[in-house]
């Protein structure tokens, strides 16, 4: 899976759970200031990707995911064969 199909699953995701546009969706983007999603939205998205993609993300981790990046290079190396 590509790092760009990530990026699509997850804006995906984002719309359907804290209705943010597709588009405003990029990788420079903080969840809290830039996209307005709280801490429960979050969690729900983090449990989204983890069904979607496979993977798995700590809540242990939660605060460090504060960009879109940080969760997409998070998949995307769970999804690397090592």
């Amino acid at each position: 899976m590509t790092r760009e199909e990530i990026m699509a699953g997850l804006a995906e995701i984002l719309d359907e759970v804290a209705d943010v546009e597709p588009d405003q969706v990029a990788e420079d983007k903080s969840f809290v200031e830039e996209l307005d999603v709280d801490s429960l939205a979050m969690v729900e998205i983090i449990v989204a990707a983890e069904e979607r993609f496979g993977v798995q993300l700590p809540e242990e981790e939660l605060k460090e995911m504060r960009f879109v990046s940080d969760v997409v290079g998070r998949i995307e190396k769970q999804l690397t064969p090592a």
